[in-house]
């Protein structure tokens, strides 16, 4: 199996082949990412066929020196972005409380996903950041470069992210105990 690099360098080579390999590598990590930009997955497959077509296109460009996953996310933010199709904030307070039992146990369980608060909670770019960070591993440096903020924006948005998270499910996990102590 190539490594990466060497698909990159046959890939600016003009090999097809390494460039499929570089898509079959990060599709699926594009899909997940992109899935929580924008608000259809029609909207993602466009953005993801953007991002590809726009990364085959200028694959000469590419610097070694950056990893390949920071350029490629560079440019699928930017596909989102010009396709203005960000998804809107979810407001906890205007969705509709479920009468229905079995939807009442979804929203439930919904709760209890970290992906999801941290969707409803966060902004946009700090939901990018933490995603970046724990889901695909970036570095600090290369979600920084991904985003276009500065390292110090990245790693204080982070930390916020994390503490904002942390008191959030802290809350509904002794909420969720005193019920049942209750119930």
């Amino acid at each position: 199996m190539a490594t990466e690099e060497q698909l990159i360098a046959s890939a600016k080579e003009g090999s097809d082949s390494a460039f499929s390999e570089l898509v079959e590598r990060y599709q699926k990590r594009l899909f997940r990412f992109l899935l929580t930009r924008c608000r259809s997955q029609a909207d993602v497959e466009d953005a993801i066929q953007d991002t590809f077509v726009n990364a085959y296109r200028y694959i000469g460009s590419y610097n070694p020196r950056w990893s390949f996953s920071t350029w490629l996310y560079r440019i699928a933010l930017r596909n989102a972005a010009k396709n203005s199709q960000r998804v809107e904030e979810i407001d906890a307070d205007s969705s509709p409380t479920p009468t229905d039992p079995l939807e009442a146990c979804i929203v439930a369980s919904e709760r209890e996903n970290l992906w999801l608060t941290a969707r409803r909670l966060l902004s946009t770019d700090a939901y990018s950041a933490m995603w970046l960070r724990y889901a695909e591993d970036m570095s600090v440096k290369d979600i920084a470069r991904s985003l276009g903020k500065p390292m110090s924006w990245t790693k204080v948005t982070l930390m916020r992210s994390r503490r904002r998270l942390s008191t959030e499910l802290s809350g509904e996990q002794e909420a969720a105990a005193s019920g049942e102590a209750y119930g």
